[in-house]
């Protein structure tokens, strides 16, 4: 941290804590605050709610507001398909952290060609790992 920065300021502001306001969300994101009404009710951007129901918007919000206008307005793709491009957009983020998990678990069985990912009990049940919960047997396909 530079010294002239107070020690209360945080390093790094977290992407998804809801600190906006819809006035300034609206104003980072270069709309309407009636437009970001209208996306949170259709789905499209949802602002997290605090208690009195007032709407709060994160950075990756404002960050999806501006994608939403640019696909909007530059390349002149409604708002259903923008709503299916978020959705695609998320499952594949989705995706790639669990093939991250996936790869990390597979590097740790490479480099330990003794251990196991998992072991079958004599009652038939699988075993996580070594030390890892017990997983119910699988029942037999229908």
């Amino acid at each position: 941290m530079a010294a002239t920065e107070p020690e209360y300021l945080p390093e790094r502001m977290d992407a998804d804590a809801a600190v906006f306001v819809i006035s300034v969300a609206a104003q980072l994101a270069g709309m309407h605050p009636q437009t970001l009404r209208t996306y949170d009710r259709m789905g499209i951007v949802v602002a997290r709610r605090t208690r009195g129901r007032g709407r709060r918007y994160s950075p990756r919000d404002v960050a999806k507001l501006r994608m939403v206008q640019y696909l909007s307005q530059e390349e002149g793709i409604n708002l259903e398909g923008i709503r299916r491009i978020l959705s695609l957009e998320t499952e594949l983020d989705d995706l790639r952290r669990q093939n991250a998990q996936l790869a990390e678990l597979l590097d740790a069985a490479r480099s330990n060609p003794g251990s196991r990912l998992f072991t079958a009990g004599p009652s038939g049940a699988v075993r996580l790992g070594r030390h890892r919960r017990q997983m119910p047997r699988a029942l037999p396909p229908a």
